[in-house]
């Protein structure tokens, strides 16, 4: 018999939801047990789906290598997990070592803003409403990975800087390259825009992390602030 007192995921708060927390807070933001929630969706009338992927990983030695080895017959043992879900987790343990084996120099290097632009021009093109990325560099200004930071209308996008810095510190990050596009067809930067790429300068800074660049996208070209001179 289930505890009346036990909630289940849905009835927490919205914060502490692994999907809504990444949202939210990003994916970085999410321990194991959190993200192996998302994957099942639900657990038992035991217990959350949380609760059995924290169970799982501790019977794991909350080791992820000693985790990907289970097979499906192994994880179905659990109360919970049935053959798709089993094979669910298999599945994206089994991506993240491919990813973790591919090769450093398969990652775009970008070095120069046409290479920014072109990487970023299938994402950004045509869209009527204005998105604002980071990339994240290493120290050889190859991709470690890009984000969406924010979303808005047709002229404005809140941007957290407390994400890109999170971000940028958990990938060990040595540069970020800032990028957004202008709907309206507007080629150069907004005050907001200048005044928002110096905040976020001063604060990766402190952080010894460099601000590469800011590309500002429309549908006939790009403006950067590093050829322009704005950043050095």
């Amino acid at each position: 018999m289930s505890n009346p007192n036990k909630l289940v995921i849905r009835e927490w708060s919205e914060a502490d939801r692994p999907r809504e927390k990444l949202l939210n807070q990003g994916r970085r933001a999410l321990t194991d047990a959190e993200l192996l929630a998302i994957l099942i969706g639900s657990g038992s009338k035991a217990e959350s789906a949380v609760e059995l992927c924290r169970r799982i990983l501790v019977d794991a030695k909350n080791n992820l290598h000693t985790l990907s080895t289970m097979d499906v017959n192994e994880l179905s043992e659990y109360n919970g997990i049935g053959e798709a879900k089993a094979i669910t987790i298999i599945a994206a343990l089994e991506l993240a070592r491919r990813k973790s084996d591919a090769p450093l120099e398969e990652r775009k290097m970008l070095n120069s803003s046409k290479h920014v632009y072109d990487l970023m021009k299938p994402i950004l093109q045509d869209l009527p409403h204005e998105e604002f990325w980071t990339l994240y560099l290493n120290t050889g200004y190859r991709i470690l990975e890009k984000q969406l930071i924010g979303r808005g209308g047709n002229d404005f996008t809140p941007v957290d800087v407390r994400i890109i810095l999170r971000t940028a510190l958990s990938l060990k990050a040595h540069a970020i390259i800032l990028v957004h596009n202008h709907p309206s067809g507007t080629l150069y930067p907004s005050n907001a825009d200048k005044i928002l790429t110096q905040k976020i300068a001063d604060a990766s800074k402190i952080m010894d992390i460099r601000v590469a660049d800011h590309l500002i996208f429309t549908d006939n070209g790009y403006y950067s602030f590093k050829d322009e001179g704005v950043i050095e």
